[in-house]
């Protein structure tokens, strides 16, 4: 821990002296916790961060448009519109790989529920299905499943690891929720939770915030934290001890997502690819999300709000968007890319700004809760490495297959926990059709698989099917809804 004198001397080269303004009403015990949380701030590079954040606020988006191009034909592969000979082979690789121990799931954890309206992690949220499993049971039982596949196919007992990376907002209640579930009956030594960095909230004008009189304003630095959370917590030494040469890399906030999905990870390692990004097809040429393009010449995600509505509504030939192909923050990384990044990239990413609502104290020591944006929280996106890989490829898939974030309270039109449990329940229905079962309401009536909004009470547990395999026995049945199968039927 650094002394006071060390830290006022930081201080003042940063033009930041106003952090002690209330150093003389602390007592000794609020002292030496502001002090130790001062001495574990890059203070040397605080100048940098504060005075290159009031630049980024201040500065106009560079528009990107002229020097947009879509990504090439050879780097795609589509899980939609491929040949079922080349989804099988894909797949079988993915298998293949699993089977050898060589694939890690990460995911991307820390953030709070805030826009949900809770305080907890998003992963510990239950979206009201009839099992009142969370989006970390849903995940961790298709972990469960997808071993389990490799190893019957195989004849082997595979191990995917599953690397979780928080933040100091998480990282408490998500051990102590994985703890108190036993861990989903996953093997704890596989579970390997690790922090990413805080970094401080900054006024417009580029001054530290003071949450309170001895604690600064703190906020991840974003996901694309990730590559330095890599190197302080020594996980990229754990993949390689383990013998993980590939990751899939995702957002805690998708219900849907494919949990190491064997058809991604052996698109990607047949074309020899460092890294590789899913898609699916925008929903409309202004959706929010962002675009994988081509930026002169290199690969990178722009954001929907860098792009004039007039590129966003470009067609082709066909009457198909140019820029479709939306990003849902569903990766793949080889490790060897991951440590290239760490040793060569991590400190040329790009910084985002994001415009906040920061809790502050005012000279007079008063707590201030804003009504309008009045800081800046500086952000990295886990994206922002595709410029770097030397073979970049992406995958294309089913938007109600594979995507359906949970981000806002109930009650948006979007991203809500209905919508979420809406596009699980649905996703349900229609394996359970396909395996040549048919579904029928209180009524008597077929259930029909087009009403997303309210679809029929259909569950089935990832511990009996990942993706709709192994439901033969459905063949033939009438089922009346609800319907719930688990691993116990």
């Amino acid at each position: 821990m650094l002394s006071l004198e060390e830290v006022k001397q930081h201080l003042e080269i940063a033009d930041q002296s106003h952090i002690l303004q209330f150093w003389s009403e602390l007592n000794d015990a609020e002292r030496e916790s502001f002090l130790r949380e001062l001495s574990q701030l890059d203070l040397p590079g605080l100048k940098e961060h504060c005075e290159g954040a009031a630049r980024a606020a201040a500065s106009p988006p560079t528009s990107l448009d002229a020097h947009m191009q879509p990504v090439s034909a050879e780097c795609m592969g589509s899980a939609k519109k491929g040949e079922q000979n080349s989804l099988a082979e894909w797949e079988n690789e993915g298998l293949l790989q699993i089977s050898k121990n060589r694939v890690g799931v990460l995911l991307l954890a820390g953030g709070q529920g805030t826009r949900l309206g809770v305080q907890y992690p998003k992963g510990m949220y239950n979206v009201g299905l009839p099992s009142g499993k969370t989006l970390y049971q849903i995940q961790a039982e298709r972990l469960h499943k997808i071993q389990e596949l490799a190893d019957e196919k195989h004849g082997t007992n595979s191990t995917i690891p599953w690397y979780i990376m928080t933040s100091e907002f998480t990282l408490p209640s998500t051990e102590k929720f994985f703890k108190e579930n036993n861990y989903f009956g996953l093997e704890p030594s596989n579970v390997i939770m690790f922090e990413q960095r805080m970094i401080p909230a900054v006024t417009f004008e580029g001054k530290v915030i003071l949450q309170g009189k001895w604690k600064i304003a703190m906020a991840p630095d974003g996901n694309g934290g990730l590559y330095q959370a890599l190197v302080d917590n020594n996980v990229l030494e754990d993949m390689k001890k383990r013998g993980v040469e590939y990751l899939h890399v995702y957002c805690v906030d998708n219900i849907l997502v494919k949990m190491a999905d064997p058809l991604f990870i052996g698109f990607c390692v047949s074309k020899g690819a460092d890294c590789g990004a899913k898609v699916v097809e925008k929903a409309y040429p202004t959706e929010p999300v962002g675009v994988v393009c081509r930026v002169q010449g290199v690969a990178q995600v722009v954001e929907y709000s860098e792009i004039l509505q007039t590129t966003a509504e470009l067609r082709g030939d066909t009457g198909e968007l140019v820029y479709s192909a939306g990003n849902i923050c569903n990766h793949f990384f080889t490790r060897a890319f991951l440590q290239d990044v760490a040793e060569n990239f991590k400190s040329h990413l790009k910084q985002h700004v994001a415009m906040k609502k920061v809790p502050f104290v005012d000279e007079c020591g008063n707590e201030v809760k804003p009504t309008k944006p009045n800081g800046i929280k500086m952000e990295k996106f886990v994206f922002d490495v595709f410029p770097f890989s030397r073979r970049f490829v992406v995958f294309e898939v089913v938007r109600e297959d594979e995507f359906s974030p949970l981000k806002n309270a109930d009650g948006a039109a979007t991203d809500s926990p209905s919508t979420a449990r809406n596009a699980l329940l649905l996703q349900h229905c229609r394996w359970v059709t396909a395996a040549g079962a048919t579904l029928l309401d209180k009524d008597g009536n077929a259930v029909p698989l087009t009403v997303s909004n309210s679809p029929a009470t259909c569950e089935i547990s990832p511990l009996v099917s990942y993706f709709g395999e192994g439901l033969e026995k459905l063949q033939g049945k009438t089922i009346n809804i609800p319907f719930v199968l688990d691993k116990q039927q």
